[in-house]
């Protein structure tokens, strides 16, 4: 019983996650111009995807004061800025990366890994 409840709630995340990123996507060009002119706001979405470094409390807050402006313009970004809302930063952040895949944090010198 509890192994279908886990897969329930998985799939609800699942269907939440592409209902949100088709929204996304519908109004990307959009949501990217408006992101773009806001030049710390880009660096603060793509923090995770190219370092693999959670947000800090005041980093998402600046984000959501900055995605209410937006909103104004582009009513989709509303939903980022409800309660709970950050939690779908990361889908937001994949909508509007250029690339395909994540950029991986590069391995540290001195790993023990080098080649020889």
């Amino acid at each position: 019983m509890n192994h279908k409840r886990e897969t329930a709630v998985g799939s609800f995340r699942a269907m939440i996650k592409r209902y949100f990123k088709r929204a996304v996507l519908s109004n990307r060009e959009a949501i990217r111009t408006e992101v773009l002119s806001i030049r710390e706001l880009i660096q603060l979405l793509m923090k995770v995807r190219n370092t693999d470094q959670g947000w800090t409390k005041a980093e998402k807050r600046e984000i959501v004061v900055h995605l209410k402006d937006i909103a104004k313009i582009v009513p989709a970004v509303a939903i980022f800025c409800l309660p709970g809302g950050s939690m779908l930063l990361p889908v937001l952040a994949e909508a509007l990366d250029r690339r395909r895949t994540k950029r991986l944090p590069s391995r540290p010198a001195g790993d023990g890994n080098a080649a020889f």
